[in-house]
C-alpha cells in the first residue's frame, strides 16, 4: 500500500504553491531515477483571487484585461498544466496531488476519472447527486457536475502536468467560494454551462473542515492508500514555507 502525505497549508498565494508543486515534483522525479521511491504527498491550500490559464488555453476566454482584473483584486497567470481558464478563491478547496503514477497505474484518463470519483462520492456525502457531462457532440468534459441534463453546472474543475509520471496541479473544488469572479471568464472554456458551489446547492454555508475529512477519505479508498495526516506547522516547513495560514 501506498503512503500520501496529506500537507495543510492554508491560505497560499499562487505563485507560491505553483513554485512548492514545481520543486517537489522535480525532487520526486529525480529521487525516481534514483530508484528511490519517497512517499507521495498532497498539497492542500487556499488562493486569494487569481484566475488561471492552461498551456493550451484560449485567452480569450478571459473576459478582462489584466488591468481590469487588478483593478478587482483579482490576478492573472498563464500556468503550465492542462485545461482551458479557471478561477481559484476563497472558499475553495484545492489540492494538489504530485503522486508517482508508476506506483499506482500510469495512465493520466484513468488518474483524472479517480480523482473526479473522489469529488463525486464527496458530493454525495453531503447529499449533493453530483457526475460527469456529456456535451452535444458526446464529447466528455473533465470535472465534476451537479444539475440535471441541459442544466449541469461545474462544481470542481480538475488541470493537471505530469512528468515522468510523476503528478502535479489537480483540482478547485468549489465550498463557499463566492462565484461573482466567474463571470470574467468562459469557465474551462465551455459557455453554454455554469458553475456552482456545495454552499448554493445546499443553500447553506458548509463546514469546510469536514468536507475535507470527508474527500481525504474518499482519496484513501480509491487510490488504496494510506493517508498520513502532517500538522500544519511540519507542512510548511516540508515546502518552504514560513507558517500555516488559516483556511
Amino acid at each position: 500500500m501506498q503512503t500520501i502525505r496529506v500537507l495543510p497549508l492554508g491560505r497560499v498565494d499562487y505563485d507560491t504553491a505553483w513554485a512548492a508543486q514545481k520543486r517537489i515534483q522535480a525532487e520526486m522525479v529525480a529521487a525516481k531515477r534514483r530508484g528511490d521511491a519517497p512517499d507521495h504527498r498532497i498539497l492542500l491550500v487556499e488562493h486569494d483571487p487569481v484566475i488561471t490559464l492552461g498551456q493550451s488555453g484560449n485567452r480569450t476566454h478571459v473576459l478582462l484585461s489584466d488591468d481590469e482584473l487588478a483593478a478587482r483584486g483579482i490576478a492573472f497567470r498563464h500556468i503550465d498544466r492542462g485545461g482551458d481558464v479557471t478561477f481559484h478563491g476563497p472558499g475553495q478547496l484545492v489540492g494538489y496531488p504530485i503522486l508517482d503514477l508508476d506506483r499506482f497505474r500510469p495512465d493520466l484518463h484513468h488518474y483524472l476519472r479517480t480523482l473526479e470519483d473522489v469529488v463525486i462520492a464527496t458530493c454525495a456525502d453531503f447529499g449533493v447527486n453530483a457526475g460527469r457531462y456529456v456535451d452535444a457532440e458526446g464529447k466528455a468534459q473533465t470535472g465534476v457536475w451537479v444539475g440535471a441534463p441541459g442544466e449541469e453546472r461545474k462544481i470542481c474543475a480538475f488541470g493537471i502536468r505530469c512528468t515522468r509520471w510523476v503528478t502535479m496541479h489537480g483540482w478547485a473544488f468549489n465550498l463557499n467560494t463566492d462565484l461573482s469572479p466567474f463571470e470574467a471568464i468562459v469557465p474551462c472554456g465551455i459557455a453554454e454551462r455554469g458553475v456552482t458551489s456545495l454552499a448554493r446547492e445546499l443553500g447553506h454555508p458548509v463546514d469546510e473542515a469536514a468536507v475535507t475529512t470527508r474527500l481525504l477519505a474518499h482519496v484513501a479508498h480509491q487510490f488504496d492508500a494510506r493517508l498520513v495526516q502532517v500538522p500544519p506547522d511540519e507542512a510548511c516547513y516540508e515546502v518552504g514555507l514560513e507558517s500555516p495560514a488559516r483556511m
